[in-house]
């Protein structure tokens, strides 16, 4: 019994490691589509190409992204704010949205 929760956690904690490496490649393709936009200005057709592709469902669909045209216009929409993900998942970047949405609605 005790060897079956153990491979049973170990799976588990495999899957869950495999689900951010795919997650990285994600993230990876999101700048490589704001580089091209800043460079050819061409980046969110670039990323709904991807994610359109075959290859680009499979790794959407192993980072637990459900590969819906509601996530390639999400996508689309990201790489068209030219935010870095890096700089975009950022505490002080999340930290500076919040006081800009809380001014807006201050000012309103």
């Amino acid at each position: 019994m005790a060897d079956l929760i153990d491979s049973t956690a170990f799976n588990f904690e495999q899957g869950q490691r495999a689900r951010k490496l795919f997650a990285a490649v994600v993230l990876a393709a999101l700048d490589d589509a704001i580089a091209d936009d800043k460079k050819y200005g061409n980046g969110p057709d670039q990323i709904a190409r991807w994610a359109r592709s075959r290859d680009g469902r499979e790794v959407l669909s192993c980072a637990g992204i459900d590969p819906n045209e509601r996530v390639v216009k999400g996508l689309m929409e990201f790489v068209g704010k030219g935010i870095r993900t890096s700089v975009a998942l950022s505490r002080e970047e999340s930290e500076r949205r919040h006081a800009a949405e809380l001014d807006q609605a201050e000012a309103a």
